[in-house]
């Protein structure tokens, strides 16, 4: 079980898109080297639109944290199973 000292939060909101989907690449590469001991909360409640920079981010910080994805409407649940999805299912140009 974790305790607030053994958790960080990251809370994403609104339009996860071009340089905002940048700039959560940065943020997120920040807290989790100041929080190495913690636990990662992916908090996606807030988000409203994904484009495929932002569909990678997500998956990239929950392949490399193991972070635990909070949604709450069919939109945000949908981010959310993108989050969790496997950057391998991804098609190549080879494909």
């Amino acid at each position: 079980m974790n305790d607030d000292t053994s958790l960080a939060t990251l809370k994403v909101e609104g339009k996860l898109v071009g340089p905002w989907a940048m700039e959560l690449g940065k943020t997120w590469h920040d807290l989790w080297a100041s929080a190495r001991q913690k636990s990662l909360r992916l908090d996606l409640r807030g988000v409203t639109f994904v484009d495929s920079n932002g569909a990678r981010i997500l998956r990239e910080i929950v392949r490399a944290t193991g972070a635990e994805v909070f949604a709450d409407s069919p939109l945000t649940q949908y981010f959310a199973n993108q989050a969790r999805r496997d950057i391998a299912l991804e098609p190549t140009e080879e494909s």
